[in-house]
């Protein structure tokens, strides 16, 4: 990575706690300006009192779209433009898909999806005029595998993914960057009790998902990641000159994903020329520009 750029001016949702406010103090620490995101101004009373002058606090829920463009005007306003947007905010549901409400799913693709989605369309005009910026998209490493309990937490973060993967295409012309960030278990309040959602137990998947549950529970406060050192990696990326789409956070993440290609690889090989024998027999071998 090159030596950090001029101080930029970050929008960062979900900035009071866990890799939000790591991200905040990292950004600031940098020395760029910060408007923070948060559904509670007074969490961030501390940093604020310390760096008036270069940390907004705004109240914003993330899933309320309408709201997405005032977020980003009031960034230009007060620091004349933006240079890195954050989706950070997030949480999670651990349950059965059969157990999973129509309200559960679909608060997380609103949070997960149509609220990142709102923030950049609103970003990329000032973006473009720029013609420069970077789109810190706060992924998982669900967001590339699942396994049983976590359907809806990943169907949120696969979307994300395959919408953001187009993305990158589209505006990299324009000098804007997408980064797709893959944590594996960080310390933060992710799986704290209050936090982590859980679907109603039901007798058919209660012995199933036993031992999934409690996992998920049993983690906080001992997950293997350190949020300060996150945030340190994703601000240098900010301020290089080339960032990766897909950005693997922690250990368990980068053997996991590369376990999970494998596996995919493996199958694509095993049934191979059956797939192929599906096209016509003299139908011409595809070339697309893509």
């Amino acid at each position: 990575m090159t030596e950090p750029s001029a101080s930029q001016t970050w929008i960062i949702t979900g900035a009071s706690k866990g890799l939000g406010r790591a991200l905040t103090q990292a950004a600031l620490l940098a020395g760029d300006s910060v408007v923070a995101a948060v559904r509670n101004p007074d969490d961030m009373t501390d940093l604020a009192s310390v760096h008036d002058d270069r940390l907004a606090c705004v109240r914003f829920d993330v899933r309320n779209t309408d709201e997405a463009a005032g977020l980003i005007g009031l960034a230009v306003q007060r620091f004349g433009r933006v240079d890195v947007l954050v989706n950070n905010a997030g949480r999670a549901v651990v349950g059965a898909a059969e157990e999973v409400t129509d309200a559960q799913l679909r608060d997380l693709m609103e949070l997960h999806l149509f609220g990142p989605a709102a923030l950049v369309r609103a970003a990329l005009p000032v973006m473009r005029a720029q013609r420069s910026g970077t789109i810190v998209q706060m992924s998982s490493q669900g967001g590339r595998m699942s396994f049983p309990g976590v359907s809806t937490y990943s169907a949120s973060k696969f979307a994300l993914e395959g919408w953001s993967e187009a993305l990158a295409g589209e505006v990299a012309p324009f000098g804007i960057r997408v980064m797709l960030v893959e944590p594996s278990r960080f310390r933060t309040a992710f799986n704290a009790a209050g936090v982590l959602d859980f679907t109603e137990i039901s007798t058919t998947y209660r012995d199933i998902l036993h031992d999934v549950r409690a996992d998920m529970a049993g983690a906080d406060g001992v997950q293997e990641g350190d949020p300060a050192k996150a945030a340190e990696i994703i601000v240098s990326f900010a301020h290089a000159e080339v960032v990766p789409l897909r950005l693997p956070l922690g250990a368990e993440a980068v053997e996991r994903l590369t376990a999970t290609y494998q596996r995919g690889l493996d199958e694509v090989n095993q049934w191979a020329l059956l797939a192929g024998s599906a096209d016509y027999a003299d139908s011409t071998p595809s070339a697309r520009p893509i």
